[in-house]
């Protein structure tokens, strides 16, 4: 018996502008709004609404048929500023009863590694968030880039969480399967859904790469393999960003086609079914406690955290953003609170990586900058000008 569960990653940051050093002082606007509903608008497009429109159509065809969502605060802001049709189609997905959304920080953060009182806060925000939005009370946390480490796991407990969601790395499972359910060290209650990266990174990465062996990847191939794991593990996690769906892997590609047809032959195994991570949680025990030390995350081949934190800049830029959280929060302004939570974002720092090896390609094809030196150039001259609104507060 093989439950698949599908989930999501949504996933907007406010973008920065070019913020040049004849600016500090004299002007505090430090986002790209025209870039933002750009950006906003196109992915809306070529992925949200028809992704959206496809898992409608699977909801209605397929009772057994769920998937899941983490949206960020950041994501769901720009939604309702610039496209709150996409919302809606959200909203619908989840007033099914069988699209579940879980929590993370509102603004996509690093939070946890600097500041668990701003981890905390950020997360009691996207609750509430959610719960406006969505009425609905999640149980299941998934931190930043499926960041991660026994620590936070005993956290989160004690923030009440019963699940939490992981990167199913090799270097951490050893000869164990992430197709199972496991107990995180340090915890008494909490169980750890691990991804079946392999199974993943077919669809998010590899679906159009016309030189990988098993190329085209259809519907019915994917679902052999996915039935071929019955007796040998509980649950199937496919985990990805939701923008796989029309923006990293592009409608030519067929990768609409993919995700249509893709539960059909799944479901034509007699022993599959779907299932939500909070109904993998209350149906299935962990078969034994994991230990992971070492903070790991679902990003590139290191599975670490060097893509946010692997040089001298991105280092310096996040120390100096979260040593002022405490004159921030003194002043007591709301807008610049706000500005300060958005350079949180982990994007900023993705921006500012210098890894060009094997994963290169991928920062270079997110990256809005000539160069991760100009992204730390102007992402230091906005925070000397959030060091001079601090001061005219104090």
């Amino acid at each position: 018996m093989v439950s698949i569960c599908l989930y999501f990653q949504v996933h907007q940051p406010f973008r920065v502008r070019n913020y040049t050093v004849f600016e500090i002082g004299k002007n505090s606007h430090y986002f790209d709004e025209h870039k933002n509903s750009s950006v906003l608008r196109r992915v809306a497009d070529k992925c949200y609404l028809p992704a959206n429109a496809i898992l409608m159509e699977l909801l209605d065809k397929h009772p057994e048929f769920r998937a899941s969502f983490s949206m960020s605060g950041t994501a769901l802001e720009q939604f309702e500023r610039y496209a709150p049709e996409v919302l809606e189609s959200f909203k619908a997905l989840v007033d099914t009863g069988r699209v579940e959304v879980l929590d993370e920080t509102y603004h996509h953060s690093l939070a946890y590694i600097y500041s668990k009182e701003e981890f905390k806060e950020q997360v009691r925000m996207h609750m509430e968030k959610v719960r406006k939005l969505f009425r609905a009370d999640p149980r299941i946390f998934r931190n930043t880039e499926l960041i991660y480490n026994n620590e936070m796991a005993h956290y989160i407990e004690k923030m009440g969480y019963k699940g939490v969601l992981a990167e199913g790395a090799d270097h951490i499972l050893g000869w164990r399967s992430p197709n199972f359910l496991y107990r995180p060290k340090t915890t008494t209650q909490l169980k750890l859904l691990l991804k079946n990266y392999r199974l993943s990174d077919d669809i998010a990465f590899r679906f159009s790469e016309k030189s990988w062996s098993e190329y085209p990847l259809t519907a019915d191939k994917f679902g052999s393999w996915v039935s071929a794991l019955n007796g040998n593990g509980a649950c199937v996690n496919l985990f990805m960003d939701y923008e796989t769906f029309g923006e990293h892997q592009w409608r030519e590609t067929g990768i609409f086609d993919f995700l249509r047809h893709m539960p059909s032959f799944l479901l034509q195994h007699p022993d599959n079914s779907f299932k939500t991570p909070s109904e993998l949680v209350s149906e299935h025990e962990p078969v034994a406690e994991l230990d992971i030390h070492t903070l790991i995350s679902w990003a590139d081949l290191e599975r670490d955290l060097s893509a946010w934190l692997g040089n001298n800049m991105q280092q310096a830029a996040i120390k100096t953003v979260y040593d002022m959280e405490n004159e921030v929060k003194e002043t007591q302004d709301p807008e610049l609170i706000e500005d300060w939570r958005r350079l949180q974002t982990s994007d900023h720092y993705y921006y500012m990586c210098t890894k060009w090896f094997a994963d290169g390609d991928v920062h270079k094809y997110f990256n809005p900058y000539d160069s991760p030196y100009d992204a730390f150039i102007s992402f230091m001259n906005i925070l000397n000008d959030l060091k001079i609104r601090i001061k005219e507060k104090a």
